[in-house]
């Protein structure tokens, strides 16, 4: 079957619906992955205040955690075909931030894949964030460090 230029010009605006689409998606997800890491990090100060570690330094930093603040942040760099969700880590003042590829988004179909390497995904579409149920379940088992994108 081909497609005269007539047919691809019409389908334009349904192709950048679905671009937009992926890219609001994708951006939930790094919130829930955000908030995963915010909720990780509250249970572990508990855990050490249970301990009676430095007890005012945890309950500070489950305050800070408690009010959104958080020294972990995903983003998400666009490339020509997918959009790269990278796990920015602020080592503090004076230390230049960590960055780690924590998975990749293809733009068109939504397809959600680990990260194989800082450039590349590996084979095998884990989630898809197009597909309702797909994008549900992806959101449900999303983990900040990862879990979620092993087989």
């Amino acid at each position: 079957m081909t497609t005269t230029f007539a047919d691809y010009a019409a389908s334009a605006p349904t192709r950048e619906q679905i671009t937009e689409n992926v890219l609001k998606h994708t951006l939930t997800l790094c919130e829930v992955l955000r908030q995963d890491y915010i909720q990780y990090s509250i249970k572990s100060h508990n855990r050490s205040i249970e301990n009676g570690e430095n007890v005012d330094y945890h309950i500070a930093c489950i305050q800070d955690l408690g009010n959104g603040k958080s020294n972990y942040e995903f983003v998400i760099e666009s490339g020509r075909k997918y959009h790269k969700i990278v796990m920015v880590i602020d080592n503090g003042p004076g230390r230049s931030p960590s960055r780690s590829c924590h998975a990749f988004v293809d733009k068109k179909t939504g397809g959600v894949f680990k990260s194989a390497s800082w450039k590349a995904p590996a084979k095998g579409e884990r989630f898809n964030l197009l597909n309702g149920g797909s994008r549900d379940h992806c959101y449900h088992l999303a983990d900040w460090n990862g879990h979620y994108l092993y087989r």
